[in-house]
């Protein structure tokens, strides 16, 4: 498990969530709270998805993430990436592209995050 998991927005870290810092009880039941909501299904490519597995609601959870930080709704976008970060906890980045209006989420398990940092240009002294 890596400590660190990290939302991207093409390309440029918008949220990093620390997995040593602990979840506040009330954050565990809200996700409780969204798994049973998922139990009922989920809405996916057109359909609804009766019994979602992990992978499906994980999906479903990161679309909704996207459109969190495209509509710049900070407190949905903080619980999303909580429920991703606590229910997959090998889950190392969440990728979002937008190109053209479209969205594309990769969930990448494999590639650890590595801290972006600003470069800082400067006048050569």
């Amino acid at each position: 498990m890596s400590d660190v998991m990290a939302v991207l927005f093409n390309a440029i870290a918008q949220i990093e969530y620390n997995r040593r810092k602990p979840l506040p009880d009330h954050h565990g039941a809200y996700l409780d709270r969204m798994d049973a909501r998922m139990d009922e299904g989920i809405e996916a490519d057109g359909g609804v998805i009766a019994a979602p597995d992990q992978l499906q609601r994980a999906q479903f959870v990161a679309g909704n993430l996207a459109h969190a930080i495209v509509t710049d709704d900070e407190e949905l976008a903080a619980a999303m990436t909580t429920y991703l970060a606590v229910r997959l906890p090998d889950l190392k980045q969440v990728k979002i592209r937008e190109h053209e209006g479209e969205i594309a989420i990769e969930l990448v398990f494999d590639e650890d995050y590595v801290r972006q940092f600003p470069v800082q240009f400067g006048k050569p002294q």
